[in-house]
This record gives structure tokens, sequence and C-alpha cells, in this order.
């Protein structure tokens, strides 16, 4: 059963990989036929999806650390709310910016970015207490 687990975390990670790679390419891809259309929403889409392919590899490398330790750490999730929650400010940034948007559609912009930067400003701060907390000793670890 443990063997099954642990090919199960080498898929998981392989397909992580992949997706990365794929999401990579096709940024580049896209970014050159959106590059015609205007700069701006063309690099803006390559940094969404850039992100994104951070995100994926974050997921791919925490695998790979369980795989060695069999420690699961909070640290890398963290990041990967940080990178989706600034992903999702500079989306909701390019669809402001591209449409012409009703005063009410502008205060609910400004409420996700608002709620989005919260959630940043909470995630570093977690960040920042699981960096400062001492080591735990091998009995309270997780896995």
């Amino acid at each position: 059963m443990e063997t099954l687990d642990g090919m199960g975390y080498v898929t998981a990670g392989f397909s992580f990989l992949v997706l990365g790679m794929i999401v990579f390419a096709h940024a580049w891809y896209a970014f050159f036929t959106k590059f015609a259309s205007g700069v701006l929403p063309a690099v803006l889409a390559m940094i969404h999806d850039l992100l994104l392919v951070v995100i994926l590899l974050e997921l791919f490398r925490t695998i790979i650390n369980f795989l060695k330790t069999y420690v699961i750490t909070l640290e890398p999730f963290l990041y990967i709310g940080i990178i989706a929650s600034t992903r999702r400010i500079l989306t909701t940034g390019a669809e402001a910016y591209s449409e012409n948007l009703s005063h009410d559609q502008f205060e609910r912009y400004l409420q996700d970015v608002g709620l989005n930067v919260l959630v940043i400003v909470a995630l570093v701060f977690a960040v920042y207490l699981a960096r400062k907390r001492p080591p735990l000793d091998g009995s309270a670890q997780l896995g």
C-alpha cells in the first residue's frame, strides 16, 4: 500500500510538472498571437499564465519534498495562496482596464482587489509566523 501511495505522489508530481510545461508553452504562444492586438493585454495574460506555472511548479516541488522527507510543510501552500491572490488581482485589473465599468462594477472591483490584498497580507504574516516558530521534533511532524 505504501508503494502505491508513493507511486500516486510520483504520478501527481509528474503531472504537475507536465502541466506546468504545457501552460508555459501555451502562454508564449498566446502572448505572440495577442501581441498584435495590443501589448498590455498580451503582457497581462502572459503574467497571469506564468503565475499559474509557478503555482504548478510549487505543487511539484512540494510533492518532491514530501517524497524525500515524508513531511508536509505549510509554507508552500501559503506561497501558492499569495500567488493565487496576486493572479486574481491582475485578472480583475485586466478586466477593469478593458471594459467600461459602471459605478457598481467599479465598487465591486475595488472590493475584490481590497479583499485579495488583505488575503495577501494575512498569508505573508502567516509565512512570517511559520518561519519564526521553532522546528518541530520528529514525533510531532505530519506525514
